[in-house]
């Protein structure tokens, strides 16, 4: 080989340029062979931490359970649908003597089961707002495996450079001929470029599934921030509001059998709770759905991992 042969060869070979491209260096016996490690090694340092904090986040996403809020809020509608008014409405006086003693202890009974399954949602509410002040271990992690994904992609666009800069040289060195031992070099050379080629296949798939796990868990955070304040809110809200509405009907029926004033207002904010648990009901359903297709998302991620560790 020529002098000018080996310095183009040096150039493109240096284990420093490659040595940028990978964190774990492994002892070979030739320098050859320790090039061939790095090209073939590239980024094993961010995926294998991005392999732990894939492990981490499904840890994580394991203690959201939402079957119970989801049950409370199915317990409180459930409640709030067989509450009949028509059971305190003034009637006749014979039908009063014939029942409406009986219609209204049922009808309170009723309106107190609504109150039971209304504190069992505030308990599993204030669940959730505990879960939620916890998350930042979740998001910590999150955030670390983005930092990781940008280090693979860095190197990734590394890799591509030194690899077409390799590519055009070989290329020239291919025209240039030379001997036995050149040609040997060549040889070599190109197996090293097919490394890498393999090697950022392998970084590509771990970086586009590790994309698509971390917008999923940043949207599923989100998801989770607004179902706590919707939570919030309705017991703020339709729930506060039938409760005022509800309890003057409920103590007339208790003291009188029938309730004269109120049944109206308290009909609709019946009907407005029941309106805002149907949408609570809708949320809770959409997080165990997207939770499930996260962790689908990690346990696929975990087959680039292997492969690129």
């Amino acid at each position: 080989m020529s002098d000018l042969e080996e310095d183009r060869t040096a150039s493109l070979m240096t284990p420093a340029k490659l040595a940028q491209l990978q964190e774990r260096p492994r002892t070979a016996a030739s320098p050859a062979a320790w090039l061939d490690a790095l090209a073939s090694d590239a980024g094993s340092g961010h995926v294998r931490r991005l392999a732990d904090l894939r492990r981490q986040i499904g840890a994580q996403l394991r203690e959201w359970d939402y079957a119970p809020v989801a049950a409370a809020v199915q317990a409180l509608e459930e409640a709030a649908r067989k509450l009949d008014f028509a059971q305190v409405e003034p009637r006749g006086w014979l039908a009063r003597l014939a029942g409406g003693k009986g219609a209204a202890a049922a009808f309170v009974s009723q309106v107190d089961r609504i109150a039971q399954a209304g504190d069992d949602l505030a308990d599993e509410a204030r669940a959730q707002q505990r879960k939620q002040a916890g998350a930042v271990a979740a998001e910590r992690a999150v955030l670390e495996a983005e930092v990781e994904v940008r280090a693979i992609e860095k190197i990734m666009d590394q890799g591509a450079r030194w690899l077409q800069d390799m590519r055009g040289q070989l290329k020239t060195r291919q025209a240039q001929g030379g001997d036995a031992a050149a040609q040997r070099q060549i040889q070599e050379d190109t197996q090293r470029c097919e490394l890498l080629v393999v090697r950022l296949k392998q970084l590509r798939a771990v970086s586009s599934a590790a994309q698509q796990v971390l917008e999923r868990c940043k949207g599923l955070a989100t998801e989770r921030a607004a179902f706590a304040q919707s939570l919030q809110a309705l017991q703020e809200g339709p729930l506060k509001a039938w409760q005022k509405r509800s309890a003057p009907v409920a103590d007339e029926a208790k003291s009188r059998g029938s309730a004269s004033d109120g049944i109206d207002g308290a009909r609709t904010a019946q009907q407005d709770l029941q309106a805002a648990l149907k949408q609570s009901a809708g949320e809770c359903a959409s997080l165990q759905r997207h939770g499930q297709e996260l962790a689908d998302e990690l346990a696929a991620l975990d087959a680039p991992l292997q492969a690129a560790a």
